[in-house]
């Protein structure tokens, strides 16, 4: 039996900022945006090339905002994936080398915390 993680819930302050974040400056792509009732909104995105979607909204957790510390991404490279959030106008920082890989960290606007992994094997030069 394949157990798939899908989805995962962030909580936020402000819903449509985290989707104008996400969707605008990171880059993902907007699945659902649906307003169920005066107590339910569910917001679905999912970064590109991923089976697993982000959502968040109204009525979804009680989580406070901020505090999903740390979700991660897998990139080919890192460098490309620095370069292109910068040609959307947001600076994720350097890349971090590290043995294991070389990373980018950024937070969304209410904290929620990531990090961008390009995986280096054993005698890969990384960047």
């Amino acid at each position: 039996m394949d157990w798939k993680l899908e989805l995962v819930i962030l909580p936020v302050t402000d819903i449509d900022r985290a989707k104008a974040f996400y969707v605008d400056t990171i880059g993902f792509h907007a699945d659902h945006d649906m307003v169920v009732s005066d107590d339910l909104r569910f917001v679905q995105l999912t970064p590109p090339g991923s089976a697993c979607s982000i959502a968040f909204g109204k009525g979804l957790t009680t989580a406070p905002p901020g505090s999903v510390q740390v979700l991660q991404m897998v990139v080919a490279d890192a460098d490309a994936a620095r370069q292109e959030l910068i040609d959307r106008g947001f600076d994720p920082g350097p890349v971090d080398e590290q043995p294991w890989g070389r990373f980018l960290y950024f937070h969304d606007p209410d904290g929620n915390g990531w990090a961008v992994q390009q995986v280096v094997y054993p005698g890969d030069s990384g960047g």
